[in-house]
């Protein structure tokens, strides 16, 4: 049986399990909140816990925190960031909107092992939260996860993806295929093209991900309650923003206007809409793959990816392309997210914003979809895929688009009756072009190279 110990707060006593650290506030939360199972990532309590070391640190510095008890806080608040005390967490994602139950529950474990550590007294909210408020700390701490998830994990991701893709493209220029818009037969491009466009979609949303690190990193801590600063020493921004920043070895600032990065939660809902429009490259990208590599008989077959694992449980043989099917449904999720988010940071009434766990949750989970799926495209579709020439110069040759390059000497709709009339006869679109043109066909030739319609005459 669980054995109780009696914690007081400022509603009465509560029963908490004898061995657990956290305290009152936490245990209300949890006999409170019985939603789901979900739980704010660990890497967003590592970030609250940081916040606590480096308020300790700035407090301390400022002559308001006695050093004795700031070394014993820092100390507790490197445990939790180090990874130690993971179960002493168990507040969910759905709680009171503004995360104060998340914030009290790190406070109080915080307090609890500095307690012991020391044998000296230490409060939970006057020491551990001290020139803090829930309302500052669960939204920078939503800004400072987001920041060293995308920095630490996700932008590696999509450099190294970048990398395997340009590489595979090198390897592949030599390889021209039949275009398609619409799914449907189009101008001849090569490979290494194919994979060059992936590769800059993927780029490109690197590259706003980044645009958006310097609003990230500008934090409303010190901002306490509703941006106005009371029970924060007026340099206590200033201070805690040194700490975070020699810390993480990242340029954290003081927001320019603490009200708005309470009250609002715009650059969380700017930094999800680019985690999705990167979401929207991988699944085009995805499902390129998957469509090229379909078949293997019956469908396009242009390359053929690893195989994983059996496809059917009832049809022997079969064998599908499953990472791209799971990158895919990362996707789904992702821009699910998006749609919470953007709800979530609607909900900013007056001074704060009263959806902020939910809105951690579902953009450090999309950041971390999107780093996997990166790794996965990577390392499991595009570096090891296979080509089948065969196929893919099968089709070239049967392309009737190519007469597009005799547009400019037989005109638009000559060149239609000859792709209509190469099409409805299956044949090759040269012997065609022969028997309805007078140019010889030595000339034709050289006019519908596939290979040199894929390079611009500029």
């Amino acid at each position: 049986m669980v054995k109780y110990r009696i914690e007081r707060d400022s509603l009465g006593e509560v029963e908490v399990p004898v061995d657990a650290l956290y305290g009152a506030q936490t245990q209300r939360a949890i006999d409170n909140f019985h939603f789901s199972e979900v739980q704010l990532p660990f890497a967003f309590i590592r970030s609250v816990a940081l916040i606590k070391y480096c308020a300790a640190e700035a407090n301390a510095s400022l002559g308001v925190l006695a050093k004795e008890k700031a070394d014993a806080i820092m100390q507790a608040a490197l445990e939790v960031f180090e990874g130690r005390w993971q179960g002493e967490f168990p507040v969910g994602v759905f709680q009171t909107g503004s995360g104060t139950s998340t914030n009290m529950n790190v406070n109080e474990v915080l307090a609890h092992l500095a307690s012991n550590h020391t044998g000296l007294a230490i409060s939970p909210n006057d020491d551990v939260n001290l020139g803090q408020s829930s309302n500052d700390v669960i939204p920078t701490a939503i800004q400072l996860s987001t920041t060293r998830r995308i920095t630490r994990k996700l932008l590696p991701a999509l450099a190294h993806l970048v990398e395997v893709t340009e590489t595979k493209a090198a390897e592949l220029d030599h390889v021209v295929k039949t275009g398609r818009t619409h799914l449907m037969d189009a101008m001849p491009l090569t490979l290494g093209q194919e994979l060059r466009a992936w590769a800059n979609q993927v780029q490109l949303a690197s590259e706003r991900l980044q645009a958006l690190l310097p609003q990230l990193r500008a934090l409303p801590q010190g901002g306490t309650a509703i941006g106005t600063g009371v029970n924060s020493h007026p340099e206590f921004a200033k201070r805690f923003n040194e700490c975070l920043s020699a810390f993480t070895e990242q340029p954290f600032t003081a927001a320019e206007n603490p009200f708005s990065g309470i009250a609002g939660q715009d650059i969380a809902v700017a930094t999800a809409g680019s985690v999705s429009s990167l979401a929207t490259a991988f699944m085009k990208i995805s499902n390129d793959i998957r469509w090229m590599n379909s078949g293997p008989l019956a469908g396009l077959a242009e390359i053929t990816l690893p195989t994983l694992q059996p496809g059917s449980s009832i049809m022997p043989g079969k064998v599908n392309p499953v990472v791209p099917e799971a990158v895919c449904m990362a996707c789904a999720q992702t821009l699910g997210n998006q749609t919470t988010i953007n709800i979530a940071g609607q909900s900013g009434n007056f001074q704060l914003n009263v959806m902020l766990p939910v809105i951690a949750y579902n953009l450090l989970q999309s950041i971390e979809l999107m780093t996997s799926s990166a790794y996965a495209l990577a390392d499991q579709c595009i570096q090891p895929l296979r080509i089948n020439t065969e196929n893919l110069n099968d089709s070239l040759q049967r392309n009737p688009i190519l007469v597009t390059a005799l547009n400019p000497i037989i005109g638009y709709d000559k060149a239609a009756a000859i792709a209509k009339k190469a099409y409805q006869e299956q044949r090759p679109i040269l012997d065609v072009a022969a028997e309805e043109t007078d140019i010889p066909k030595e000339e034709l030739a050289e006019l519908l190279d596939p290979v040199k319609l894929t390079k611009s005459k500029k």
